[in-house]
C-alpha cells in the first residue's frame, strides 16, 4: 500500500502510517528500530532496495531523506516536504517513508526526521554515498546509535580513511570494512591451524579501493608486522599472503568468488569468497549495534604506516650511551612502494604513541584475531 503525500507535516506523515497499518490489517507496530538513508535522487532506488532487502532480516522502519536542489533563487527559500509512505507488501518486512525535502527544510532534515523515529528503538543512519566528513557531527549522524559510510563511494578513498580516522566517534563504521569481514575470519582460521611466528605480510588488490586498505591496516596492527599493499587488476581484493615460520600461508580470490587456501605441508582448499550485494553488507551490520573497537583500531593504525621496513624503526631502538643523529635520520623503508611508512612523512614526534602501541600488540604478533 502505498500513500503520497504532497506539501505535507512530519504529523500528517504520521497519521498517514497508522492509517495504512490500519488499512493493511496489522496496527501493532513490530519493528526494532529506525533506519535512516540519506541520499540522492539518483542512488534513492538501489539504496531503498538494499534497506528493504535488509528488513527481511530486520523489521525496520526506513525513513529515506532525499534533499532536493531547487533550480531558482525563489524556490530555495521556499520550503517544502513531500512523502510517499509504504506499508505492507511494499515497504518489506517493516514500514518505509521516501522524504523529499525541498528548500530551506533541507537543511532541517533533523527536525523532519525526529517525530518519526520509533518510540524506544535503536536508530541506524546510513549514507550510500557524499557522506559528511565527521558523522557523528552531523544533525542526523547525532541522533543515531550507528552510522555507515561507505569510503568506496568516494572519489579519494585513501584519503577518505584518513578522515574517518581523524573524526571516529564510537558507533561509526564503514561498509568498506564490512566487506572484508570474510577475509579476516579466514585468515584467523588459517592461523590458528599453524603454530608459528607471522613475520611479513603482502595484500594485493585494486588500486583505491579501501577494503585492500583496512584489511592491511587490520593485519599490520594486530600482528605487528611489516605489511606490503601490491596492486592487481581486481576485482576487489584478490590475495594475501603470510611468511611465517613454518612456511608461506596464502588466500588467493582471482576471480572474485572462489578462494584458494594455501598452507605449507597441507593440501590446497577451496573457499567461498563472493563479492557481497550492499543488502548482506547492511544487514551484517544491524545485527551489532554496539562500538566497533576493532575497526577503531585499525582504521587509526593509518594508511601511512603500511609498507615498513623490515629493520626497526630508529626511534624504536634501545637508547645508546653514544648518540648517532646520523643513523637516527635514515629511513629504512623501501623505496619504489605505493605506501611509504610513517618515518618518510616525519613521525619522529609519534614515536612514543608507536612503541606503546607496539608493546600492547605484542602479545598477538603469532594471531590474528577475527572480532
Amino acid at each position: 500500500m502505498k500513500i503520497d503525500l504532497t506539501d505535507t507535516t512530519a504529523g500528517k506523515v504520521n497519521k498517514a502510517l497508522v492509517q495504512g497499518r490500519r488499512a493493511i490489517g496489522t496496527p501493532a507496530v513490530g519493528m526494532v528500530l529506525t533506519l535512516v538513508i540519506v541520499t540522492d535522487e539518483e542512488n534513492a532506488y538501489d539504496a531503498l532496495k538494499a534497506g528493504g532487502d535488509a528488513s527481511h532480516e530486520h523489521p525496520s522502519r526506513t525513513l529515506v531523506v532525499i534533499k532536493r536542489v531547487s533550480r531558482s533563487p525563489r524556490d530555495r527559500t521556499a520550503s517544502r516536504l513531500d512523502a510517499e509512505v509504504r506499508v505492507g507488501a511494499d515497504a518489506g518486512s517493516g514500514e518505509t517513508v521516501i522524504l523529499r525535502l525541498y528548500g530551506e527544510v533541507a537543511d532541517h532534515a533533523d527536525s523532519v526526521v525526529l517525530p518519526l523515529l520509533l518510540p524506544d528503538a535503536p536508530v541506524v543512519v546510513w549514507w550510500p554515498v557524499n557522506a559528511p566528513l565527521d558523522p557523528a557531527q552531523d544533525p542526523l549522524g547525532a541522533l543515531a546509535q550507528r552510522r555507515v559510510t561507505d569510503t568506496y563511494s568516494s572519489e579519494q578513498p585513501v584519503r577518505e580513511l584518513s578522515a574517518r580516522a581523524d573524526a571516529y566517534t564510537p558507533g561509526d563504521t564503514d561498509l568498506s570494512w564490512t566487506r572484508i569481514t570474510p577475509w579476516r575470519s579466514m585468515l584467523a582460521a588459517a592461523l590458528d591451524q599453524v603454530v608459528c611466528e607471522v613475520k611479513a605480510v603482502e595484500v594485493e588488490g585494486e588500486e583505491f579501493n579501501p577494503s585492500c586498505e583496512l584489511l592491511a591496516m587490520w593485519l599490520a596492527d594486530r600482528l605487528d608486522v611489516p605489511v606490503k599493499r601490491s596492486l592487481s587488476a581486481g576485482p576487489g581484493l584478490t590475495a594475501v599472503r603470510l611468511a611465517t615460520s613454518e612456511g608461506a600461508i596464502a588466500l588467493d580470490r582471482a576471480d572474485g568468488s572462489l578462494a584458494t587456501l594455501s598452507i605449507d605441508g597441507q593440501p590446497d582448499r577451496a573457499v567461498a569468497l563472493k563479492r557481497r550485494d550492499t543488502a548482506e553488507l547492511i544487514a551484517e551490520e544491524l545485527r551489532r549495534l554496539d562500538p566497533d573497537d576493532t575497526y577503531a583500531s585499525a582504521l587509526r593504525f593509518g594508511v601511512d604506516r603500511l609498507n615498513a621496513s623490515a629493520t626497526p624503526a630508529p626511534a624504536m631502538e634501545p637508547v645508546l650511551a653514544a648518540p648517532a643523529p646520523a643513523a637516527a635520520t635514515t629511513d629504512p623503508s623501501p623505496k619504489g612502494e605505493q605506501v611509504t611508512h610513517a618515518a618518510a612523512s616525519g613521525a619522529a614526534a609519534e614515536a612514543p604513541t608507536t612503541e606503546a602501541a607496539s608493546q600492547e600488540r605484542a602479545p598477538l604478533k603469532k594471531r590474528a584475531k577475527a572480532t
